[in-house]
């Protein structure tokens, strides 16, 4: 996931070379949102929110919140856009004896054979993906809906506009991008994202989302608003 907090400074390139950032973060904590874990909001989820046994985590980083599922007893496919954050998931779950299926995707161009999953979480993918002006973000919308299965159910983390960034989602743009005839029973709630800099625990306004896949759809109006503004 991308996270910062207000003192961070808001003028970083949109385009950022995550295998860089992590390379040359790896021995500082790593990025402000490798926490060492999954978000606190999502702790409730992972005990009696996911529904299985296939679940896929898409931008999953280092890869703590695939291995929390992994460690439930899940079918875990995880993506990431970056091998090095890949290759460091891969690491902890052999660690751990865990059986994790990591791989390196695109997430705004994925196809994987493995689909449809019964559980998809997105903890800060979206919103970094609106943070680079909204390019690819209604690339990957439009491919969720045939990643879930139906009736699965789909979990969204990000930080709010609200947080002072410069860039953030809101929960008008979440119920867009999650909207019917798709997605049903879409719920947003406000909730902190953490983070950690230079040593300290940061926390941002942010929401989660959690939707269902329709089990009966049509495509969506053409009228639809694009994320991307």
């Amino acid at each position: 996931m991308t996270g910062r907090n207000a003192e961070v400074d808001g003028d970083e390139p949109y385009d950022i070379d995550y295998d860089e950032l992590y390379r040359n973060t790896a021995d500082s904590g790593g990025p402000p949102w490798d926490i060492g874990g999954p978000q606190p909001a999502l702790a409730q989820v992972l005990d009696d929110g996911v529904k299985g046994p296939k679940v896929l985590d898409i931008g999953c980083g280092p890869g703590d919140l695939a291995i929390a599922l992994a460690r439930r007893g899940y079918e875990v496919t995880a993506i990431d856009i970056s091998r090095v954050a890949i290759d460091m998931a891969r690491a902890k779950a052999a660690g751990e004896g865990l059986t994790v299926h990591f791989e390196v995707h695109d997430a705004t161009a994925l196809s994987l054979p493995s689909a449809p999953f019964d559980s998809v979480f997105d903890s800060g993918l979206l919103h970094s993906l609106v943070r680079r002006g909204g390019v690819g973000a209604d690339e990957y919308l439009a491919l969720l809906p045939g990643l879930a299965a139906p009736g699965a159910t789909v979990f969204v983390l990000a930080v709010s506009l609200e947080a002072g960034q410069g860039w953030g989602v809101t929960e008008e743009l979440l119920r867009a991008g999650f909207a019917e005839p798709e997605w049903v029973d879409t719920e947003v709630e406000e909730i902190d994202v953490a983070a950690e800099m230079d040593g300290r625990e940061l926390t941002l306004p942010g929401f989660l989302l959690s939707t269902v896949r329709a089990f009966e759809t049509q495509a969506r109006p053409a009228t639809a608003e694009p994320l991307a503004q």
